[in-house]
């Protein structure tokens, strides 16, 4: 019996603050609005929005150079599916110049060193 009588006030004062923490947080939320996106911020995003599309549009379709200094162009994917079916009617020259323009294109790095004696743990 002596249980029942501090139980009940305990859980009394529990609902009583989680009502008074649910009315606390709608008179929160009631009072502190979110502001909504006006039209100038959407007029912003929809400007920036096209500005992107079209220079992916214009990198997809234009040829440009990607770095001049080492001979790099960016190709239409058209443009550079005929030369493709082009160079490579013989192979073996196409090989060889696939391979030397990589290497133009990739610099040469140095190796990486042989490991040295494994140590006494392996």
């Amino acid at each position: 019996m002596n249980r029942e009588r501090t139980v009940w006030p305990i859980g009394a004062l529990f609902l009583s603050a989680c009502f008074l923490f649910a009315v606390f947080v709608v008179k929160l939320h009631r009072s502190v609005p979110a502001p909504a996106i006006d039209a100038e911020r959407a007029a912003t995003r929809l400007k920036a929005l096209a500005e992107i599309r079209a220079a992916e549009a214009e990198a997809l379709d234009q040829p440009g150079w990607i770095d001049r200094s080492r001979g790099l162009v960016r190709l239409p994917i058209d443009l550079a599916m005929q030369i493709t079916e082009r160079e490579w009617q013989d192979p073996a020259a196409a090989r060889s110049n696939l391979t030397a323009r990589a290497e133009k294109a990739v610099p040469a790095t140095t190796p990486a060193p042989a490991p040295g004696q494994p140590s006494q743990f392996e």
